[in-house]
């Protein structure tokens, strides 16, 4: 199994995942598409170009915090998570563009046993989203519920 165990997660630990994902327009403008966000500065350049700060069209952040989380399950949760609990502190101190890549680490904020399911525990992780100049694009804590290791059940 790649992904941790409760046991395995300790407080502290830096995570550096390893993938890496370039996005591009069409993940940008299908992904507003499907979720229904008619926001101009995800889909209309000439209104970007005009209006925008930024001169060009960003990607939407709600795309870019699923995209951080989905970089860190091969080395975090995969097969070991119960549930996502909640997301937290989500900021986005500058913007993704088309073409820009995310890379993701985790720190282990806290964690302790659930109180209602003894074969589980409740973990609290940091994730920093870096585009691939190194510059942070994201940041968000969330807590999630893993399960205890077989044996341990």
């Amino acid at each position: 199994m790649p992904g941790k165990y409760y046991e395995e997660l300790e407080v502290g630990a830096v995570i550096h995942h390893r993938l890496g994902r370039t996005i591009t327009e069409m993940d940008n403008v299908l992904f507003s598409s499907l979720t229904m966000n008619t926001q101009p500065l995800h889909l209309n350049q000439d209104f970007a170009e005009r209006e925008s700060p930024f001169g060009q069209r960003i990607v939407n952040g709600i795309f870019t915090l699923g995209l951080a989380v989905g970089l860190t399950v091969p080395e975090l949760t995969e097969g070991t998570i119960v549930a996502n609990l909640g997301y937290e502190q989500v900021v986005h101190p500058r913007p993704m563009f088309h073409g820009d890549t995310l890379y993701v680490e985790t720190e282990v904020l806290s964690k302790r046993e659930s109180r209602s399911k003894p074969d589980r525990g409740i973990v609290r992780f940091r994730h920093v989203g870096r585009n691939q100049r190194g510059e942070v694009v994201l940041e968000f804590e969330r807590t999630v519920l893993v399960w205890k290791r077989p044996e341990n059940r």
